[in-house]
């Protein structure tokens, strides 16, 4: 009895593979698309680079809790003091500088630097100065003028007096309590290579501050960030 022939054997193994070869090939283009999302993702939770983390308005009573988190995490920080601050408890700012951190000037009182003389502004810098370098044996370069508020005439006084002025990049306006977990999305969802994270131990109720600071530390040291300190 003679065999059926079967029709198109052929054709269709050919069909079959060429189908399964394009599922193949979309199968590892999909693949290597899903692999460039991961990539991205992680990349972006790995960002490299140096930050520079500053304080204002001390020192006061957090200013010891601080300085204990930035010794657990082996991390410097500038602090900008008030000088009326520094006369009140000159020992605090002993041990800042002690502990390796920078201290540097935000002047005498806090006051608006545009809208004062220019004996007042020569008075606040260097009377803050006299005492810093009187704990410290330091004097500061850095000059950081309250509320941000600077114009070309302060600009013009401060390098008279030989100072840098150093503002910031990054502001979680910690200073107004807005909560531990705001204050931590705040600075690090703005962070980034090169910042200058503006925070504060000093100048009212900062609990808040102290709360925030390990997860702040502990998540940009994850992301591969580095702490330098401003000496201008």
């Amino acid at each position: 009895m003679p065999r059926r022939r079967v029709r198109g054997g052929k054709n269709s193994w050919s069909r079959r593979l060429a189908l399964a070869a394009v599922a193949a090939v979309a199968a590892v283009a999909a693949l290597v698309a899903a692999l460039g999302v991961v990539a991205a993702v992680v990349s972006a939770q790995t960002a490299s680079g140096t930050v520079y983390l500053s304080f204002d308005d001390g020192p006061s009573r957090y200013t010891p809790r601080i300085l204990a988190i930035l010794d657990q995490y082996g991390v410097h920080a500038t602090f900008f003091e008030l000088g009326e601050h520094v006369a009140a408890d000159p020992g605090l700012t002993r041990q800042v500088y002690a502990q390796g951190d920078s201290v540097q000037n935000h002047t005498w009182s806090h006051p608006d630097l545009r809208h004062v003389t220019a004996g007042v502004f020569a008075t606040q810098v260097r009377s803050t100065d006299a005492v810093i370098r009187a704990q410290t044996g330091y004097t500061p370069l850095c000059l950081r003028p309250p509320y941000e508020a600077v114009d070309a005439g302060v600009y013009a006084r401060a390098e008279s007096l030989g100072k840098q002025i150093r503002l910031w990049t990054v502001d979680p306006q910690d200073w107004a309590r807005p909560g531990t977990s705001a204050i931590e999305h705040r600075v690090l969802g703005k962070v980034k290579p090169g910042s200058i994270i503006l925070l504060h131990d000093g100048g009212g109720n900062r609990s808040q501050t102290v709360a925030a600071l390990p997860d702040i530390l502990s998540t940009l040291q994850a992301r591969g960030y580095a702490f330098a300190t401003m000496w201008c």
